[in-house]
């Protein structure tokens, strides 16, 4: 099929390439133009200009975002819809807030045209293993673009689960779930790392993906961490979080359901940002008062 991807970055463009590869037409678009160029050279076509996308499809146009959250994806839509026509279709495969994207595709609705929320997930393994697509909005859309879907995903691996809203929402639940998996094999290992016992922990992780419960493909990467830097000496412990694990707390909160792994998960990346937290202080200082426990001082600090 004929399509666009507005945005190459680590996925956006791995994901024109697997499109390619399939034999659809892509048209490529990016705020840099060394993106462009790379991709024209693989046998995109390049658009320059936004006003240059909308040109080089032909209607019934199918243009897939996949630049970040928030207001980036409102005035790209803004670009767009003066020049789109009735029976578009405009694809959001970014981390969006399920609830913008509902709004989203009543604004454009106005205007004629279909929009379909997409979460995306695979990463930078996408164009190798395929990406799972989690798909919100109408069906008539959906099956416009379900030939580029099936290109993009493993087998199975996308489906529309419901109406506008209903494939962010997913995404987000699946990033919030992502969080625990992460910190619960955190912890784990670092247990390990501080035991007595002087563990290799890529073999131990290979080993658990042999037939283990926690088998996964975290673990496999797990290994692949371990054997290129086996106390990960190199790496600095601080962790950002792109926004979907506290939408996740946030609905949990709105929707009266308990979720104390996800939500102290998000907590655990917010202490990694912190080289000295004042919290732990403040309980050290206290214990000291109270029971006269030892504190640590910092360099410097008179006793």
């Amino acid at each position: 099929m004929d399509l666009a991807i507005i945005g190459l970055g680590r996925m956006g463009a791995n994901m024109a390439r697997r499109l390619l590869r399939d034999g659809h037409r892509v048209v490529v678009h990016n705020r840099s133009r060394g993106p462009i160029e790379e991709l024209e050279r693989e046998g995109a076509v390049g658009a320059y200009s936004v006003a240059s996308v909308v040109d080089k499809l032909a209607p019934p146009r199918v243009i897939w975002m996949m630049i970040p959250a928030g207001d980036p994806v409102d005035e790209m839509i803004k670009d767009l819809l003066p020049l789109l026509s009735p029976g578009d279709v405009l694809i959001d495969g970014g981390n969006s807030y399920w609830k913008d994207s509902v709004r989203r595709a009543a604004t454009v609705k106005e205007h004629n045209i279909h929009y379909l929320d997409v979460g995306t997930s695979g990463g930078i393994w996408g164009l190798e293993v395929g990406y799972c697509l989690m798909i919100g909005g109408e069906e008539a859309a959906f099956r416009m673009v379900e030939p580029a879907f099936k290109s993009l995903a493993p087998e199975q691996g996308y489906r529309l689960l419901g109406p506008n809203g209903a494939g962010h929402f997913a995404k987000m639940i699946h990033n919030g779930i992502e969080y625990g998996m992460l910190q619960a094999y955190a912890e784990g290992f670092e247990i390990l790392e501080s035991s007595p016992y002087d563990y290799n922990l890529a073999e131990l992780a290979a080993l658990w993906n042999r037939g283990s419960v926690i088998r996964s493909w975290l673990l496999e990467l797990a290994e692949r961490a371990f054997t290129a830097d086996p106390r990960l000496a190199s790496i600095r412990g601080y962790v950002e979080d792109s926004g979907e694990g506290r939408w996740t707390v946030f609905q949990a909160i709105e929707q009266d359901v308990p979720a104390p792994v996800l939500t102290l998960s998000l907590m655990a990346r917010f202490r990694s940002r912190q080289p000295d937290s004042f919290a732990a202080k403040v309980v050290a200082a206290l214990r000291h008062q109270f029971g006269g426990h030892a504190v640590q001082r910092e360099s410097g600090t008179p006793e």
